[in-house]
């Protein structure tokens, strides 16, 4: 009897063992077998602090789960429900439960791409970011603005002005600013390479003046052909101690600017008024990109002075201030005159 008892046991041992390996067996082809055949990318955004039961449900809402509790239940056994990233997630029925578990808690967000020109103010930057859905324009310039952080990212200035490189960059959404700034002030940093550094101190020049020459070279500049010219510009006139005279200079210090540039905007001493000041602005005026940043390092070697705008937005530049006066007159008063 006792070992009638105990071959029943064995028997029901072995088909409980049975059961739950074929049970097993269903339920991780289940976890590797997707939910559909359709390629087409759904997107999910996932909250940053979203428990994970609401996750799932979303999930199975957009068709990309078909047994929630299954979901949950292989989330719990792999540790992923734990791992799972904020941000958002392009996804599709054509991956396996085990595929879509493995895109969240790995974090393979969506980067979305943001390409800031050469020559934007960082106000204009703010503004592209926020544009992008990455972060609101306003958290952005809050942090740039904040002396503290600049310095934490190499920047001895009270702002980034200047420093957030030109460039395409690629960022999830949503995207802390601090990510988004220190990620453009790290493109800077690569770009200006150590014997940038060293052609600067043979200039006599900080880091934070090349950037603010350059960044007025950018604005001024149509052409990349000409940024080495209108650099030497500014460098004579340095050099002799003349103004620069940069109408750029005296638009950025102008609050809320309407777009025409009087003679009572040059006559006020704002500090980035290179009419009434001698010497480089406070700071940079823009944000420059490689060849604007070459050309203050590298200015071509001419004796100019002076230069007027065509109407190609090419320049004539002159030597002395008698050319220059009959350079103004031909491509500016006469073509007024004209019109």
């Amino acid at each position: 009897m006792k070992e009638m008892i105990q071959k029943t046991a064995a028997l029901m041992g072995l088909a409980l063992c049975l059961i739950l390996a074929g049970a097993g067996a269903l339920f991780l082809s289940w976890a590797r077998q997707p939910p559909g055949a359709g390629q087409e990318r759904v997107m999910v955004e996932i909250p940053r602090g979203q428990p994970f039961f609401a996750t799932v449900r979303v999930l199975s809402e957009k068709g990309l789960v078909d047994r929630p509790r299954a979901f949950r239940l292989l989330a719990r056994l792999t540790g992923s429900g734990a791992r799972v990233q904020a941000g958002e997630y392009a996804l599709s029925s054509s991956m396996s439960p085990l595929d879509i578990l493995a895109a969240l808690a790995n974090g393979r967000v969506v980067l979305h791409r943001l390409t800031v020109p050469e020559g934007l103010r960082m106000t204009q930057v703010a503004a592209l970011v926020g544009e992008a859905g990455l972060c609101p324009a306003k958290a952005f310039l809050a942090r740039a603005t904040d002396p503290a952080f600049a310095r934490s990212l190499g920047v001895e200035a009270d702002s980034l002005e200047g420093f957030l490189f030109p460039e395409t960059y690629r960022f999830p959404r949503p995207e802390a600013p601090e990510r988004v700034l220190a990620a453009m002030a790290a493109e800077f940093s690569r770009v200006f390479i150590p014997d940038w550094e060293a052609r600067a101190a043979e200039l006599g020049m900080t880091r934070r003046e090349v950037v603010t020459l350059a960044s007025i070279i950018e604005k001024e500049a149509a052409r990349a052909d000409e940024q080495p010219i209108i650099s030497s510009v500014f460098h004579n006139r340095l050099a002799k101690k003349m103004p620069l005279q940069a109408d750029p200079t005296v638009i950025y210090g102008i609050e809320n600017f309407n777009g025409n540039l009087t003679r009572k905007d040059l006559e006020t001493p704002t500090p980035y008024n290179t009419y009434v000041h001698r010497g480089l602005p406070p700071g940079p005026i823009a944000n420059p990109g490689r060849g604007a940043l070459w050309a203050a390092l590298n200015p071509a070697a001419t004796s100019f002075l002076y230069f007027v705008a065509r109407a190609d937005g090419t320049h004539q530049f002159s030597s002395t201030l008698r050319e220059h006066r009959k350079a103004v007159y031909e491509h500016q008063i006469s073509r007024t005159k004209k019109r």
